[in-house]
């Protein structure tokens, strides 16, 4: 191809090499400025509504949804798509929160979208329910026709209150507007009604709390690096043998039901072994019993959910773990786990042991100790990778969606958990988890600047990342809109030690900051 028809055939490149170049970067801008707009507004009404003028203990009212439906690609192809979301009702009748679409079924283990949904959340009559939304994310994988990631999936519920949780269907869109997935379906859904409780940012009104869980209600966190070891005869979905040990790094987040008993989220990325775009998410249940009064503890647990993607044969994506684990105390607050299990692809050919190591951090308050005020942020916004590197030895900028966790240890100091996933750009399915350190600087007067650290794993749409392990310092600046909301611009570098993408970093965020009830 020559230069001339590559500009031609590039869209915007009509006005020749000097003109294409800014006016396509231009056009990425205003679209990531669109995302994040509208994640301003509805952030904007969550913080207006939280605005009163009493500084005490707030409970909102939230659900955690599961949800399946099988939704029908080019071809005639079908894919089951399961749905995991958290909504929060900050003012009477409108839900937001963040969600995850992945695949359950069929021929794309791999298959993600990660996003956020905002909805209207009405009772029509005695227990029935209707629910009206948009979810909009990013992502792909495992060769969908997804083109550049974005997916919309516009849809209405119809629920009935049993009392301990709500069940009913749902009519639903799911479509890639740059890519050649559109399907309407009918699903299931199940929700389980809960409570988000907080203290509004800066105030001091603990006096008013009476015990109840801070936040989405998790009691500890853990950082996870392990390995899967495949069998010798492992081949992958391209028919290459697989590599002998695949390493991962990811989180999992966890609440405790009964003394001995805890459910929790997982969520792992590929960071070694030549499997980089692999990512899992899963739901899991355990169970530990202390060793006397030594502080370690022993234990197992079972998890079921969703993987795929980096050439692993998970079939149509559904993934099952058992494993024990093993517990020893670092101090008060964090403690070292291993844990050996084995992991499988139930529709595919993948099954293997693993090994992994996580470093737990208890933030529940500790019974008879006054707690204190802990500051928390979760934000939501846009990202641009400039000149990313592809496989093919090309470079492009891209496009994502990112959503944001922060914890605050002191007054300027913060352990954070993020996750990017592609929406423009021709990389759908690349996905970025990273948890890192920073330090946010407040002036008083409204203007506020900040630095942080992140590592972890990215892959997936034909990004050149090597064998998945990434770095990302950013810096930003921001403004308070409210004491409770902030935008943010930030910048900063992404590198993969190991491949060839290292890009330009623009951030563009939307934060809400709040205080939940954590040990002194």
């Amino acid at each position: 191809m020559t230069e001339a028809t590559r500009l031609l055939s590039t869209p915007g490149a009509a006005a020749g090499p000097r003109g294409a170049a800014p006016r396509r970067v231009k056009a990425r801008c205003r679209r990531a400025v669109a995302v994040t707009a509208i994640t301003a507004v509805l952030l904007g009404a969550a913080s207006g509504a939280s605005a009163q003028t009493d500084s005490g203990w707030r409970d909102k009212p939230a659900f955690a949804r599961l949800g399946y439906e099988t939704i029908e690609l080019p071809g005639g192809e079908k894919m089951g798509l399961a749905g995991l979301s958290y909504l929060v009702q900050p003012t009477e009748g409108l839900c937001l929160g963040p969600a995850v679409y992945g695949a359950a079924s069929g021929q794309r283990g791999g298959f993600f979208t990660i996003g956020g949904e905002g909805a209207l959340c009405t009772r029509v009559y005695g227990p029935l329910n209707v629910v009206a939304g948009l979810y909009v994310g990013g992502g792909g994988g495992a060769a969908a026709p997804q083109g550049g990631g974005l997916m919309l999936r516009p849809h209405v519920d119809l629920l009935w209150d049993f009392g301990p949780l709500r069940a009913g269907v749902s009519w639903s869109k799911v479509y890639f507007p740059n890519g050649d997935i559109d399907s309407d379906q009918v699903g299931l859904i199940l929700d389980v009604p809960m409570s988000f409780g907080y203290l509004p940012a800066g105030q001091s009104g603990l006096a008013s709390w009476s015990g109840q869980r801070g936040g989405i209600g998790f009691d500890r966190v853990l950082a996870v690096a392990g390995v899967y070891a495949p069998r010798g005869h492992s081949l992958g979905r391209s028919g290459a043998p697989l590599p002998s040990h695949i390493g991962y790094v990811g989180a999992r987040a966890e609440t405790q039901l009964r003394p001995s008993l805890y459910i929790g989220l997982e969520a792992n990325g590929a960071a070694s072994g030549g499997t980089d775009g692999y990512a899992e998410i899963l739901g899991t249940l355990g169970s530990d019993f202390a060793l006397g009064d030594s502080g370690m503890r022993i234990g197992g647990r079972v998890a079921l959910g969703m993987g795929g993607g980096g050439d692993m044969p998970t079939g149509g994506g559904l993934l099952a773990k058992a494993a024990l684990d093993f517990s020893v105390p670092l101090s008060r607050d964090f403690s070292l786990g291993l844990e050996a299990g084995w992991a499988a692809a139930p529709q595919g050919d993948f099954g293997a042991p693993f090994g992994s190591l996580a470093l737990r951090w208890a933030l529940d308050p500790l019974p008879g100790v006054a707690p204190v005020p802990v500051r928390q942020e979760w934000s939501a916004g846009a990202e641009m990778f400039f000149d990313a590197a592809r496989k093919d030895g090309s470079e492009r900028d891209l496009q994502s969606l990112s959503f944001k966790y922060s914890r605050f240890v002191g007054q300027h100091l913060y352990l954070s958990g993020q996750v990017q996933s592609a929406y423009q750009g021709g990389a759908g399915g690349f996905t970025v988890g990273l948890f890192g350190i920073g330090g946010l600087w407040r002036s008083g007067q409204g203007l506020l600047a900040g630095a942080e650290f992140l590592a972890g794993a990215a892959g997936g749409g034909g990004v050149d990342t090597g064998s998945g392990a990434v770095l990302k310092p950013m810096a930003y600046v921001g403004w308070e809109l409210t004491p409770a909301a902030s935008l943010r611009l930030g910048g900063g570098w992404i590198k993969a030690p190991n491949g060839e993408l290292s890009s330009p970093v623009l951030d563009l965020s939307v934060v809400f900051a709040f205080d939940v009830p954590g040990r002194p």
